[in-house]
């Protein structure tokens, strides 16, 4: 626990703590020479608020993507009485096993006119194989065959049974692929890295990734030049971390208790 916890403590105190102080070493418990202008710099910088702005609309936009396709792709895969089920569920597990590459990759979204659109970030990763299984197997141990029927009886269609009785009972996994989806959107940069050339485009993490390499804060941040700048860039560093975690951290207690149950269905039964 002090392994984990530590260098998060570590982060938050030297976001607040004197460049100087960092540098030579004299923060290990409690900040030292307590000042918030490394977050002054951070909220007065465009890159960040772009970074925000854009993050929050691909992971919003993308969530709601990955978890209907998950959804809708998951719950037909547990029917049993869907022919060729384990045929297809062969075919789409082979894919997380064994994938094109990234430059057959980057061709693909190059030919599909993707490159600088935020799609080719959303897309390409629109169902995660992992959380289409996790989710089957959710559906095929608490949505009984017997509510089908009955339902079935009293002429509701499949689309119906699915929109009416699977989704409002299946609020758990829900949560837990809301869950899955938006942290991995937040946390992505890669894929931005590989696709995207304007600035203006970049996710958070980009934009983070960008300040933590050293040799272009002074461009990305336009603090300067000189010892000064550097030691402002020490503490900026720290705090851009706390900035680009801190909604994680918010969103998490809201939905922990679904994450508990949802992952413990869908992985130990079936």
């Amino acid at each position: 626990m002090i392994a984990v916890l530590y260098p998060l403590y570590f982060v938050a105190i030297a976001s607040v703590s004197d460049p100087n102080a960092i540098n030579g070493g004299r923060v290990w418990f409690f900040p030292d020479q307590f000042t918030l202008e490394g977050y002054r710099n951070i909220l007065k910088t465009d890159a960040i608020w772009i970074g925000y702005r854009n993050t929050l609309l691909y992971m919003s936009i993308g969530t709601l993507i990955n978890v209907a396709m998950t959804l809708t792709g998951a719950y037909p895969l547990s029917r049993k009485d869907f022919y060729g089920r384990n045929a297809f569920m062969i075919m789409i597990t082979f894919t997380m096993f064994f994938s094109g590459g990234l430059i057959p990759t980057y061709l693909l979204i190059k030919k599909l006119h993707l490159i600088h659109t935020m799609w080719a970030l959303i897309l390409p990763g629109a169902v995660s194989v992992w959380n289409l299984i996790v989710t089957r197997t959710f559906f095929q141990h608490m949505i009984p065959g017997e509510l089908r029927d009955a339902a079935a009886i009293d002429g509701c269609s499949d689309f119906g049974f699915f929109v009416r009785i699977v989704l409002p009972l299946s609020k758990a996994i829900t949560a837990v692929m809301v869950l899955f989806y938006g942290v991995s959107h937040w946390n992505a940069f890669f894929g931005a890295l590989i696709y995207l050339n304007d600035e203006r485009m970049y996710p958070l993490q980009l934009i983070l990734r960008n300040i933590l390499l050293q040799n272009e804060v002074q461009e990305t941040l336009n603090l300067g030049q000189g010892g000064e700048a550097r030691n402002m860039a020490e503490t900026i560093k720290y705090g851009v971390i706390i900035v680009a975690s801190l909604p994680v951290l918010v969103l998490y207690p809201f939905v922990q208790k679904y994450f508990a149950k949802g992952v413990m269905i869908g992985s130990l039964k079936g």
